[in-house]
């Protein structure tokens, strides 16, 4: 995002490097510090709770992972008139006369929703100095321009017709009121533009009629859906309710900054603020959902589009930068997504910080005193949209969003997709945040040459520091606890009285890593399993007729999803398991099994950083979290470690089948081979002969990246089904693009970006990492590259068809030559991901094949429901539920009417 954001003079001309130059200081001085954890009583009612002493877990960690209190905001709400058509008709009702909680009469924050709240807004962004300013100087640098474009053409008539008898040279060609005109002109046309820009940009919150139907609309949808209901834990909501009194009672706005992993997250927390009381938030939402009808919805609940890029574009900049920072300077409410778009593989990305720069701006000019920032995780037993995020992650071009398309679906509402959970990590305030970081990176600063780039280091502190936040309150849903256990046992399927032992011990782990874990109600694990076996039926499937039920994974891509759900909170473990790997799939003696201490931190070193773009690790450095790593597997009783510090698996853990250590392995896997396929297809990006430049320097080959990425998720796929890859999941496009960033930041693989529209991104390897060729004139596994692949490699699961390394290197390198010299793979579609099996090999090398041709073959009605696109699923069939709405209150109307005519 281009930083177009006003700042003060002192603040601009701030370049000294003898002293801070981010002059964040004296921030901390202007007004009182209250944080979240401190809030004045006087602001806010006390929650009549004391904070209890919290445990620490094994990995030295205080977390408060109690789920006790946990309440379904929808337990009492009729969503199928079916089941109980009295209670649908009373909630109806109920709705439509806006009785309790239903008027929104009484929330808590800046007063929204009437009568030209938007108009409102608008004007102050069309009138501000900033817009106005900007649009000024666009004018007169236009002006500036197509006045030296006629003067220079002038002068180029004068040149032409020198020594010509009968030319007279005219007089200049723009005269001052013709300037002038001009200015007036070009600044209207831009003003237009701007009133454009920001029409389209506003939200439309200026009805509470709207609100409520909206708010009745939206609470069927989702009561239908997730028929267990929507779950918070009552203390941090309490908790967030004080805060949001207290910011009340300052003006100051709360940034609502949840993970996004479906488009039902924008319905839910707008659902949670209207039936709990508080204002409801303003939304930053992509552009995409900008549909007819769906979108003019969205905005009138709060929902305001933005471009998905529009860093080139000045005037739309600055738009969005007023626009958010006239909210915030009002004290309203304001949603955006840390990570910028849904998480198609999980776990959590890394954050995108456009919005929270356009914020901390506001911050630094001192155009807002303060702000709370209120990080969120959202937990489904189902996401709707895994099948079409396995599509995109396989390269298949994502459907355009059409309204008929949502109208057509209204299947989905027939879906009972289990529940939703709802947790709020602890508000703070930003300015002190601030303050800390920069005390605490105050030595760091005074070396920084300009104020960006100690800004840029607080903007990413603050990014992570929310990802950590709500990985910190995420809690494990069931169906994750299932999927997760299935995908880490070996061999082909689990049978229940296993599944149960297993989740059970998950649990276990999980509690005591100081994660949390879907509060039970007192239901036993049996019950539990089988619950979410339901929700995950089009995932797993059940062998019968056996001696007892056998279950397996029948499309394991989309059921990894809520895999990396939880991977986060067991990385360090996995990242040390793979690292004993290397010299326990070697075998032989239990003595050579084991790994120094020393060798075994360079490896872990080398791992994490190679990975640290995927994942989030625990404050502090490597050694550290190292030793905690350790200790807690020790204790476990997975690993021993001998009176030399060497490292091995405990005797213990061999007696059952290495099936904990196992676990971790089965983890982290996948990404390891999507980091090795990523090396390994750099040697695609080798030209037929190597070029030089005056016959001493190597040329660059330069690829669009778009081609190279469809190029190497084909080499994936090939090397899949040749056996060379374990899992058809490691060819997603998500950590292929964080493994070649890696690559990237390593100087191997070489990036140009593009400085025009028409342009595309490019990719080259680097010469100093370009293999050389043998006789034969075919590429030689030997060089640095290689050596990078191998080392990758070293961490890889064992197969059948990889313990032979020379056979696999030139096979591996001649399927690469072969890629390398064609031309790029034609999309489609449908066929790809009729045909795109995503089943893993088990020890044996058999394994069960995600057959989605043979399937749809059986069951074509079933294809024709399921093909529907992310955004479709999300916005669901609002025309279809608006017309159903508008007969259901005939229908009470007639009942009311019938019952007056009796009496």
């Amino acid at each position: 995002m281009a930083d177009n954001t006003t700042r003060s003079s002192s603040e601009s001309h701030s370049t000294s490097v003898t002293a801070p130059t981010l002059e964040l200081k004296p921030l901390k001085n202007v007004m009182p510090i209250v944080p979240a954890q401190q809030v004045d009583s006087s602001s806010c009612p006390p929650s009549g709770e004391t904070t209890p002493d919290l445990p620490a877990s094994p990995d030295g960690h205080v977390h408060d992972n109690d789920e006790s209190g946990v309440e379904n905001i929808t337990k009492k709400h009729a969503g199928r008139i079916r089941e109980d058509p009295v209670g649908f008709v009373v909630q109806t009702a109920a709705f439509y006369q806006g009785t309790g909680w239903r008027s929104y009469s009484n929330y808590v924050g800046t007063r929204i929703l009437y009568e030209g709240f938007s108009a409102t807004f608008k004007e102050r962004i069309l009138a501000s100095k900033k817009v106005n300013d900007l649009v000024k100087a666009m004018a007169k640098k236009q002006l500036d321009a197509l006045i030296k474009q006629k003067q220079d053409a002038h002068e180029a008539e004068k040149a032409a017709n020198v020594g010509k008898k009968n030319f007279k040279p005219k007089a200049f060609p723009m005269k001052p009121e013709d300037i002038e005109a001009r200015r007036k002109a070009l600044e209207a046309e831009l003003v237009a533009v701007a009133k454009t820009n920001i029409d389209k940009l506003v939200c439309d919150m200026n009805s509470m009629k709207f609100i409520r139907f909206f708010a009745f609309l939206i609470n069927n949808i989702l009561v239908r859906m997730y028929h267990q209901g929507i779950h918070i834990k009552e203390s941090e909501f309490l908790e967030l309710r004080r805060v949001a009194e207290y910011c009340a009672e300052k003006k100051y706005s709360m940034v609502i900054l949840p993970c996004h992993k479906s488009h039902i997250d924008y319905l839910v927390i707008s659902y949670i603020f209207f039936r709990m009381g508080l204002a409801l938030p303003h939304i930053a939402a992509g552009d995409n959902l900008d549909m007819p009808i769906v979108g003019k919805a969205l905005k009138g609940a709060g929902a305001f589009f933005i471009r998905r890029s529009w860093a080139d574009d000045q005037l739309y900049t600055n738009i969005v930068q007023e626009y958010v920072q006239e909210l915030l300077e009002g004290g309203y409410n304001l949603e955006c997504f840390i990570e910028g778009t849904r998480s198609r593989t999980g776990k959590l990305l890394a954050p995108k910080l456009g919005v929270l720069k356009i914020i901390m701006d506001a911050m630094l000019s001192n155009r807002i005193q303060d702000c709370y920032i209120v990080p969120i995780s959202i937990g489904y037993d189902k996401v709707i949209e895994t099948e079409t995020y396995i599509n995109e992650l396989l390269g298949i071009p994502k459907e355009k969003e059409s309204l008929w398309g949502v109208i057509t679906n209204s299947r989905l509402l027939q879906l009972k997709m289990g529940r939703i959970d709802v947790r709020f990590a602890k508000p703070y305030s930003l300015r002190n945040f601030m303050n800390q970081e920069i005390e605490r990176r105050d030595i760091i600063n005074e070396r920084e040459n300009t104020n960006n780039a100690a800004k840029a280091q607080l903007l990413k502190a603050l990014g992570y520091k929310v990802l950590a936040d709500i990985n910190s309150v995420s809690v494990v849903m069931p169906t994750a606890l299932v999927g997760t256990v299935i995908l880490t046992l070996r061999g082909r399927g689990v049978g229940r009285n296993e599944l149960i032992r297993r989740v059970d011990w998950l649990k276990k782990e999980i509690l005591s890593k100081g994660g949390r874990v879907a509060n039970f109600s007192g239901m036993e694990t049996g019950e539990v399993v089988d619950r979410a076996l339901g929700v995950l039926k089009d995932l797993v499937a059940c062998q019968k007729n056996l001696l007892e039920p056998v279950f397996y994974a029948v499309k394991r891509f989309e059921l990894s999803f809520y895999r990396n759900q939880l991977i986060h909170l067991f990385i360090h473990e996995a990242i040390v398991a793979v690292t004993m790997y290397t010299r326990i799939k070697i075998g032989g003696a239990k003595s050579t099994q084991f790994i120094s201490r020393t060798e075994l931190l360079n490896e872990v070193t080398f791992m994490s950083r190679l990975l640290k773009t995927d994942f989030i690790y625990n404050p502090g450095d490597i050694e550290s979290n190292l030793e905690h790593t350790l200790e807690y597997l020790k204790k476990s009783n997975v690993i021993e470690i001998d009176e030399h510090g060497n490292v091995g698996l405990s005797d213990a853990e061999r007696a059952i089948g290495r099936e904990n250590y196992d676990f971790y392995c089965f983890l982290l896997w996948p990404f390891v081979e999507t980091y090795w396929l990523a090396a390994v297809s750099l040697y695609t990006l080798i030209p037929a002969r190597q070029a030089t430049v005056d016959g001493t320097e190597p040329q660059l080959h330069w690829i669009e990246e778009r081609v190279f990425m469809e190029k190497t998720q084909m080499f994936g796929k090939t090397l899949y089904y040749q056996g060379d890859l374990s899992y058809f999941e490691s060819v997603n496009m998500e950590t292929l693009k964080n493994g070649f960033s890696r690559l990237a930041d390593y100087g191997i693989l070489v990036v140009k970006k593009p400085t025009n529209a028409k342009e595309r991104t490019k990719v080259a390897l680097h010469p100093d990492f370009m293999p050389n060729r043998g006789a034969d004139g075919h590429v030689l596994a030997s060089g640095a590259l290689w050596d990078l692949v191998e080392h990758i490699g070293m961490f890889r699961r064992e197969g059948k068809n990889r313990r032979d390394n020379a056979t696999v290197s030139s096979r591996v390198l001649r399927f690469a030559e072969v890629v390398a010299n064609a031309p790029a793979p034609v999309k489609k579609g449908a066929l790809s991901r009729a045909k795109s099996s995503d089943d893993e090999s088990d020890s044996s090398g058999h394994g069960y094949h995600d057959n989605e041709m043979t399937r749809s073959q059986g069951s074509g009605r079933h294809r024709k429901y399921t093909k529907i696109t992310s955004t479709r699923r999300a916005v669901l069939t609002m025309g279809l539920t608006l017309i159903s709405v508008v007969a259901i209150m005939g229908i009470v109307g007639c009942q009311a009417s019938r019952l007056l005519r009796r009496r």
